[in-house]
């Protein structure tokens, strides 16, 4: 079987408490009440550094350097109707506050407490490789 590959970004922004921001899909969306790493689809053309500062700024309204987006891991999810590839980066480092600019719930949350959201099945893997960093 041929499954369609979906490229996604995601980014972990870290704050100066080490906590981990949280994003909650909406409802009306796709596993819609499940928590994930903010990010969204790279469009053609687009790296995934430059998809992470349009997103990030979309959602969050904040202001991220690419010199400040580390890449940490990635995850290979096979869906039942696609597989979706998704790189990890960390973020320490941004301009603006972070707020809900899309009406989504946003959740701090520390390392050893990230296992306590449900997330979608390609995110979970990336907690144990968070936990390690922070």
């Amino acid at each position: 079987m041929n499954a369609k590959l979906v490229l996604v970004v995601a980014c972990a922004l870290v704050d100066a408490d080490g906590r981990v921001l949280l994003a909650q899909r909406p409802p009306g969306k796709t596993m819609a009440g499940l928590w994930e790493f903010p990010g969204g689809k790279i469009e053609d053309g687009e790296r995934p550094e430059e998809t992470l500062i349009r997103e990030l700024k979309e959602e969050l309204g904040i202001s991220v350097k690419e010199a400040c987006l580390a890449p940490l891991t990635f995850a290979s999810h096979a869906y039942p109707d696609f597989h979706l590839l998704m790189p990890l980066y960390v973020c320490r480092r941004w301009e603006e506050t972070v707020s809900a600019t899309e009406s989504q719930r946003l959740a701090w949350v520390k390392p050893n407490r990230l296992r306590d959201y449900d997330m979608p099945p390609a995110d979970v893997p990336l907690v144990s490789h968070l936990i390690a960093l922070l």
